[in-house]
Parts: C-alpha cells; structure tokens; sequence
C-alpha cells in the first residue's frame, strides 16, 4: 500500500472507532490532550481538543457531555470548567487570563469495550501490562475479553513562554501522572521526572513511555520505582506525550472482566540546553 493511502486508511479505521463509540480505545490507539497553543499569548483564546490516533498524529474525538466525568483547568488562582459547545471540535476553547503554567485535565466516564483473545494479549504487552498477561495466560481456555476503560489525560501550558512560573499539580484524575519539574524550565537532554498515581497513592512497577512528535520512533521507556517515579531524559525538544496504562480486575458484577485507566500529559520541551533548575 502507498505511503499516502497508507495513512488515509488509518485514519478511516481511527475514525470509525471513535464513531462507533469505541472512543479510540484499542490497543496501540493513545488518546491525548491538544491544545492549538502550548505557549499561548496572554489573552489568547485557546483550542482544546481531544485526540485519539498514535505517535501524536491523531484524528478529533468531539465533545460529548454523556462521557465527560471531569474536564478542567487549574491555575495559580484555582480550578474551572473548560466549556465548550455540544459536537464540537475543538473539545474546549478557554481564554489565558494570566501567565503561569495551566494544567488542563479531562477524564471520561468508563466505556466497555470487548476485544479478542489475541488482541488482548497484544495489547497487554505493548501497554506492558505483565501482571494480567501472566493471569491470561493461566486461564483455562482462552475467551473474548470484556473491559471497561476511563481516559484520564492532562496537558501543560506556559503563555507567554515564562518557563519558571508553576508546576504541575495533582487534579485527582483516577490514573495521573505529574510531572515533578515544569517542563518548560527545561532543555532537550534535561532529565525530567514524573509521579504516576493510581487513586492518589504512587503506582510502582507501571511501564510509561514517552514520545516524541518530532521522532515518534524513537520511544522511551521506563518502569516506576516504588514511589511511582520515573525520570526521562528527553533528547529532543518539541511536543511529547507521556503515557501509561493501569488494569486491575473488575468488580463482582459490574458485567466485565477487567478495569483499565489510560492516563496522558502532553507538553512541549524548548530546544537547546537551560541551567539546572533546582529539583
């Protein structure tokens, strides 16, 4: 298949999974926060759209109220609601009233999806999921799997470019991660560490991976310390996503067999090296 019909078909697969209300979920389909600025003007009028696709090429999941549990940005002032229209794409438009790191956060309603037992398996280990794989593999019989799944994705902000103003903080989505230094005072090459929480404690042992926009292919990886950290050094600057997965078994009588919460943070890193910061 040529490269460009390559593409168009991928989209179409994207878009009918979103349209069929699988919400982009399935395996190797990220779903991510995507401003249309990441360094916005003061006073600017700010896109947020909500992403799904891979390698942050992704195609627009339009607002839909039936799903959103929480959709927000904090500011050094406090938390508000991102509004938007019903259907519309971008997902949320909201206005920069002051310099200072925003943190928009949005997590979804659970959704159920139900995947082959090949699927399944596959995707658990490109999500490194090692610990349901191993319980998969010594389950008599091999079945259809019926999960249940929430999106818990965050984005970084700096307007007007004031790297050394706000951090990222903890909007008490379920799965989260939480960068430990804003990456805007940061270079490419500078190490820049996160906290991965599972209902507000540390979640160790998780696989995140980070991925550039500027050289999808070239994937890091890393699995959290018993404090839920993991540290990335990230070699080139631009637009990134950090990004991890959590499954736990479901609850009697829920109708599924396993939970999963996908979290994400979107940001971009500025080019060249900066002084240290202090941690």
């Amino acid at each position: 298949m040529r490269p460009h019909r390559a593409r168009h078909h991928q989209t179409l697969i994207v878009l009918a999974l979103v349209l069929s209300g699988a919400a982009g979920h399935v395996s190797a389909h990220d779903f991510w926060v995507g401003p249309s600025a990441f360094r916005p003007k003061v006073g600017a009028l700010v896109g947020v759209r909500l992403l799904v696709g891979e390698n942050m090429i992704g195609d627009p999941v339009p607002r839909d109220p039936a799903i959103i549990k929480q959709f927000v940005v904090a500011t050094a002032t406090g938390t508000k609601p991102v509004p938007g229209r019903d259907g519309g794409d971008p997902a949320g438009v909201m206005r920069v009233d002051a310099p200072g790191l925003l943190v928009v956060g949005y997590q979804s309603h659970p959704r159920t999806i139900e995947l082959t037992p090949d699927t399944f398996e596959r995707y658990l280990g490109e999500e490194g999921l090692d610990e349901v794989r191993a319980l998969v593999a010594d389950a008599p019989g091999r079945k259809t799997a019926r999960e249940m799944f929430s999106r818990c994705a965050k984005a970084l902000l700096s307007p007007d470019g004031s790297p050394d103003s706000g951090r990222d903080r903890s909007l008490g989505l379920t799965l989260e991660l939480v960068a430990e230094r804003n990456p805007y005072a940061i270079g490419a090459g500078q190490e820049l560490p996160f906290v991965l929480t599972y209902d507000q404690k540390p979640r160790a042992g998780a696989l995140v991976i980070a991925i550039s926009q500027r050289d999808p292919a070239r994937k890091l990886t890393a699995r959290t310390d018993r404090q839920g950290r993991v540290v990335f050094a990230l070699p080139v600057g631009g637009a990134w996503i950090v990004k991890a997965v959590h499954m736990v078994a479901a609850r009697p009588g829920s109708g599924v067999d396993w939970e999963s919460f996908w979290a994400s943070s979107t940001f971009e890193v500025p080019d060249g090296a900066r002084p240290a910061a202090p941690r």
